[in-house]
């Protein structure tokens, strides 16, 4: 276990579209935080101890009254970054006032027979306790954390990401679960239990073994046999097919290998992270803004604008990290390319009437829900991008 498999890298096909030095512009960033601002600030008093629905409706979130879902955590983020950028103390208060509907969540087991604790407790409790040494909030991430390794199977080394645990049809992993592992790390470094962070990583390890495919592309989803733990097949859920690429899985992949360099500074997710990514910016129409499928790179398909902000954050801080100095700046250029075309061509700030903040998501093409939309946690992460860029990686978030 822990062996790099031999996965081929594709050179990227038009160097041209990433030349390093590419920047957008401090004003430019300037000029969308404030325009996020304005939107943030508009759903302060509907989303207080509420919270925005997954997904818009012809671009307008509607108040969800319970925290039973699997992505509130992603508004509470939003107001800790804009806490952050800002200093007012509203949106402190906002996020902390927030947090007894998380404890009351995980306390009382509502909503929770999933593998999604990192989305829901690390941008809400993690970064209260990060950014205010707030107890509740730090003990009721500490829960969400325990919670998350009750679904560690060990036949096969993952955490199981729907289902009753040990259901035969269930016993599979998704590659979104790459973002709900840092929970796991954090908590092994808060409380010194080291079977937190063995846990995380060995899903790390049995994700990346099995979802990227020898040509740097992700399975949305990879089963495993219930009996021996051995690798059955990988399909999709939210995809076009069982064989392409669902491209928001794409930019999990991109952003999740980086979240587990970060904190093993691990020589296989850094050699594993340039193919997921080339394969990624190799498919990008000519607005840089992927479509929800790679599959597909031109067309009238729909866009996914989560997928580029959350492909965002990973670039980011791939050019922080890498060792080859040539491939930081070229993840640094298709950062900056694809955020300034999500700045230019996707802000909802010509449709007054929508409290969202980036157009055009798709949450699940095949399902028909939440298509063309803004979604929450495409919000949160463009959102995210900006704190990175505005204060170059100073903020890094909270995962």
């Amino acid at each position: 276990m822990g062996e790099t498999r031999v996965v081929q890298t594709e050179q990227i096909r038009q160097p041209e579209r990433y030349e390093p030095g590419f920047t957008v512009s401090k004003e430019k960033l300037n000029y969308a935080l404030n325009e996020a601002l304005k939107k943030i600030d508009g759903n302060l008093k509907t989303f207080r101890t509420m919270f925005p629905s997954h997904a818009s409706e012809h671009n307008v979130y509607f108040p969800m009254e319970n925290n039973d879902g699997w992505n509130e955590g992603f508004w509470s983020g939003i107001l800790w970054l804009a806490y952050e950028l800002t200093g007012k103390e509203t949106y402190k208060e906002t996020a902390l006032a927030q947090i007894p509907t998380y404890t009351k969540r995980i306390t009382e087991k509502l909503g929770v027979n999933h593998h999604d604790m990192g989305f829901l407790f690390t941008p809400s409790c993690v970064a209260a306790y990060k950014l205010t040494g707030n107890v509740e909030a730090k003990n009721t991430a500490l829960l969400a954390a325990k919670h998350l390794v009750s679904r560690y199977c060990e036949k096969g080394k993952f955490i199981q990401a729907w289902g009753n645990v040990g259901e035969e049809d269930s016993y599979r992993l998704i590659i979104d679960c790459m973002l709900n592992i840092p929970l796991l790390y954090w908590a092994a470094e808060v409380t010194g239990d080291a079977s937190y962070d063995e846990m995380a990583f060995h899903h790390f390890n049995t994700t990346a073994d099995n979802i990227i495919r020898s040509n740097g592309s992700t399975y949305h989803t990879f089963y495993f046999d219930k009996e021996t733990g051995a690798p059955k097949c990988g399909a999709t859920h939210q995809g076009f097919s069982d064989d392409s690429t669902w491209s928001r899985g794409q930019a999990w992949g991109i952003y999740g290998l980086m979240l587990t360099h970060m904190y093993k500074k691990n020589r296989k997710a850094e050699e594993l992270f340039v193919p997921v990514a080339n394969y990624y910016l190799n498919r990008l129409p000519d607005d840089y803004v992927a479509y929800w499928d790679l599959y597909f790179t031109e067309g009238s398909e729909p866009r996914d604008s989560s997928s580029a902000a959350i492909a965002v954050c990973g670039l980011l801080e791939a050019a922080e990290v890498l060792n080859d100095e040539s491939q930081r700046a070229t993840y640094l250029s298709a950062a900056n390319h694809i955020m300034n075309s999500l700045i230019d061509n996707y802000l909802t700030k010509d449709i007054p009437e929508s409290n969202g903040l980036l157009l055009h998501a798709t949450y699940s093409k095949p399902h028909n829900g939440g298509v063309d939309e803004c979604n929450i946690w495409g919000d949160y992460f463009y959102m995210e991008a900006l704190a990175r860029m505005i204060t170059k990686n100073k903020i890094k978030a909270y995962w």
